[in-house]
């Protein structure tokens, strides 16, 4: 980690802050920055990618690029959009070592956009194995419910399974994503790329489209379906 603990330091002193109240914003004790920061101590893995999400670099930039030479890195390169440089996805085994199937609901949703990056806040939430064929265990999957009426006819209240997706420049316009921002919480809409903007769509024409820039995109999963618990209404048939 050659940069590390001059980096943390070239990086705080950047966004004006002191030892203290950047300790205060990671929740730990000022004396470990200033370790870091001296190279008496590394910071572990979760902690290590906080530092990292705080000032919008990769864990690898902030270990192998000396920012006090460089110019500092906009956070919507190229190597941030292919997920080459920043995205670790937390995952949960069971004992035979298989991937879990994470589950976000709705009132997890606002944590899962500050917690995303957090192995033990992962860790927490719900998680299930769905032995289906039409989900390959080469993948990643998560299932996150979905609240208001912007997607109908998916229900509000329904579950969307998706599918991670390491490399941003794969997303086929029209497609349905849930998409995880820093500003905006979990959202699931229609995606259409644009430069380096996402337009987002929703299904109900009552809604406004809208643009936002990949610097506010922490992750984004292609939806592949939905479990709902809203049976159609008898009525429909009659």
């Amino acid at each position: 980690m050659t940069y590390l603990g001059s980096n943390i330091k070239f990086l705080r002193k950047k966004t004006g802050l002191t030892q203290e109240q950047f300790a205060e914003k990671l929740g730990i004790n000022r004396s470990l920055v200033g370790s870091y920061e001296e190279k008496r101590a590394e910071p572990k893995l979760n902690l290590l990618q906080q530092i990292a999400l705080f000032f919008n670099v990769s864990t690898d930039q902030l270990i192998a690029y000396d920012f006090s030479s460089e110019a500092f890195p906009e956070k919507t390169n190229q190597e941030y959009i292919s997920g080459k440089k920043l995205r670790i996805l937390n995952i949960v085994s069971d004992t035979q070592n298989r991937e879990q199937i994470t589950v976000v609901p709705v009132k997890a949703a606002a944590g899962y956009a500050r917690g995303y990056a957090d192995a033990e806040y992962i860790d927490s939430l719900p998680q299930f194995s769905l032995p289906i064929p039409e989900l390959s265990k080469e993948r990643s999957y998560r299932l996150f419910q979905i609240q208001g009426e912007s997607m109908n006819p998916v229900p509000s209240g329904a579950y969307i399974i998706s599918e991670y997706i390491q490399d941003w420049h794969t997303i086929k316009d029209g497609k349905t994503y849930i998409i995880i921002t820093e500003n905006d919480g979990v959202l699931y809409k229609r995606i259409f790329k644009n430069n380096e903007h996402l337009h987002l769509k929703s299904d109900n024409p009552e809604f406004q489209s809208y643009s936002i820039h990949f610097n506010n995109v922490c992750e984004i999963w292609l939806a592949l379906g939905y479990i709902s618990f809203q049976l159609p209404d008898s009525e429909a048939f009659l």
